[in-house]
């Protein structure tokens, strides 16, 4: 069975094959090309087996990690090759026919979709759902990542309605693998938005984009808390304490850029509405504000949390008041912003 589509074989692909993947994980390939050496026991050969099983799946991940940070730097060329290499060895790791392979396919299928390949990409997801159909087990976060990649395909394809039934089944079952209120269930929504903009239904993407910011700025709201309490903890701390520290969870990488990418596309949406709703466009702000502050970048932090404040000091409502400006003062607090 191969892995690697024709569009991979020129020398310009061979070469961002190995900038890609390659000359990190070149060295690590060595032993597991080798054969094995004999062995005179039963017991030194399991052994053997269990040191080239390990190799390989620490290959599978380095791949694909490395496929990932270029999906997300925006260089999918990179970052197909790096794919099959990440394909080829969770096929060696777990069989051609397991779903833990589905991973691999998914990975391979947004490069590919990234860099154009729709047709590669069709291919790959083809596959992925085949093995999800086999398999009743598979977990519903693998599931719904797989249909929302299948209507990132078919929205790339202008089948907008095939899209969007993708799309609500991806939101349905991060919900009940995450809950209502997860990231998971956000990137759909907001994927779901994108599309009744192209349909010209702007007051269901409306909707869409307000429930997408609702999930970001609670969780980013909790983040910041959390981040404060950590601080405070680190400030108060003794060298005799045995209490655990309270634990922080940051951002993923994927989860930063998806959020920065989702956030700063409906606070355009909003700014350009012919009808105005300046409590939304504030709580996007304000999420953005958040951020970027957790995000180390506080001269955009500052930027977001002063026009959030500008505009919520005009609501008859002002319940975000005293937390807008609470994070203000935090950032200005920072050497940064020192005075």
């Amino acid at each position: 069975m191969s892995f690697f589509p024709s569009f991979i074989s020129d020398i310009n692909h061979q070469e961002a094959d190995w900038v890609s993947i390659h000359e990190r994980i070149c060295q690590l390939l060595i032993p597991i090309h080798a054969s094995l050496p004999f062995v005179s026991s039963e017991k030194e050969r399991k052994h053997g087996m269990e040191q080239l099983l390990n190799r390989q799946k620490y290959i599978m991940d380095v791949a694909q990690s490395t496929a990932r940070r270029f999906i997300l730097a925006g260089e999918p060329g990179k970052a197909i090759p790096a794919g099959l290499q990440a394909l080829r060895f969770s096929v060696r790791v777990h069989g051609a026919s397991s779903v833990h392979v589905v991973p691999a396919y998914l990975l391979l299928a947004e490069a590919c979709m990234d860099a154009g390949y729709l047709t590669q990409a069709t291919t790959y997801l083809s596959q992925a759902q085949w093995l999800v159909l086999k398999s009743p087990s598979c977990s519903l976060a693998v599931q719904h990542k797989l249909h929302q990649d299948l209507g990132l395909l078919h929205a790339a394809k202008g089948d907008l309605e095939q899209s969007l039934h993708h799309l609500a089944n991806d939101v349905y079952l991060a919900t009940c693998a995450f809950g209502p209120g997860a990231l998971q269930t956000a990137g759909g929504y907001f994927q779901m938005a994108q599309i009744f903009l192209r349909q010209n239904k702007t007051d269901v993407a409306n909707s869409l984009f307000a429930e997408v910011t609702a999930i970001w700025h609670a969780f980013l709201l909790k983040s910041v808390q959390t981040r404060e309490q950590v601080l405070e903890a680190q400030a108060e701390a003794s060298p005799f304490d045995e209490d655990g520290d309270i634990s922080e969870e940051p951002l993923t990488e994927a989860q930063q850029t998806e959020a920065i990418q989702a956030l700063n596309t409906i606070l355009d949406f909003r700014e350009k509405a012919p009808k105005q709703q300046p409590d939304e466009t504030a709580k996007v702000l304000h999420s953005l504000a958040m951020l970027y502050y957790l995000a180390g970048d506080l001269s955009k932090a500052r930027e977001m949390g002063a026009k959030a404040l500008d505009l919520v000091k005009q609501l008859p409502q002002q319940e975000p008041l005293e937390a807008i400006d609470h994070l203000l003062k935090v950032i200005d607090s920072k050497p940064f912003y020192g005075k």
